[in-house]
């Protein structure tokens, strides 16, 4: 199973139900949030018009719209978290960062946030995103370390390296091939699992370990794992 799989990323995001349960892993992070110094780059970046790629729910692009009054368009490969970023009022379309829709120059900024390893053809995407952004524009990208929650993970004998094909570790080599400039900023704080059972029900919504039978050994005491975010931002040439 790959993070890039067609049918595995149409599966994960034909529902909403896996996303929110990963993602309220998080409401016990102790740390500085990857969003907020993703949002603070967006900002600086002063854009005009924006294309989030793979936007899920919407909740990113509808606050660029709200807050900083930007022409935001979004896609993403899957018909719900279109209709869900819909529904809040953002310019959602099905959508393939491989094959945008979209003229050369089109954009000042592009947003990936958490996506670029779900791309089949990663160089492919890439292009496509340098084909659509202005000469000067910009990539914010955000992903994960390969040792992201390792802690959790070794408990259990699982490991993500070597299989996340956009990461802290091999991001820049990757963004390097298609933009002028790029700069790594990492973001590491902490989530506790309380018990063995917070343990499980993160390996049952992890996406690379959900098909696998894990023996979980129970919890003498919280664990504490170590987030391991990363933002690249990249920028096109003149």
């Amino acid at each position: 199973m790959s993070l890039s799989d067609p049918e595995v990323v149409r599966r994960e995001y034909a529902s909403e139900v896996g996303l929110e349960a990963r993602r309220s892993l998080y409401d016990t992070r102790v740390g500085p949030d990857p969003r907020e110094v993703m949002w603070n780059e967006i900002v600086g970046a002063a854009p005009r018009r924006v294309l989030e790629v793979g936007q899920g729910p919407g909740e990113l692009s509808e606050r660029m719209r709200r807050e900083l009054g930007l022409d935001v368009v979004a896609i993403d490969v899957s018909e719900r978290m279109v209709e869900l970023a819909r529904a809040r009022g953002v310019d959602a379309r099905v959508g393939d960062v491989e094959d945008l829709p979209f003229p050369a120059d089109a954009f000042d900024l592009v947003v990936a946030a958490w996506m670029l390893f779900h791309v089949p053809d990663l160089d492919r995407g890439l292009a496509e995103i340098v084909r659509v952004l202005a000469p000067e524009g910009q990539l914010v990208a955000v992903t994960n370390s390969e040792y992201h929650l390792d802690e959790a993970r070794s408990h259990v004998g699982f490991s993500m390296v070597g299989r996340v094909s956009f990461s802290r570790e091999n991001g820049a080599a990757a963004l390097e091939r298609h933009f002028a400039r790029v700069e790594r900023i990492d973001v590491d704080g902490s989530v506790t699992f309380a018990d063995g059972d917070a343990i499980r029900a993160y390996l049952r919504w992890l996406v690379l370990a959900r098909d696998e039978n894990h023996d979980v050994p129970e919890l003498l005491e919280p664990l504490v794992a170590t987030t391991r975010n990363t933002i690249f931002v990249a920028e096109k040439a003149e």
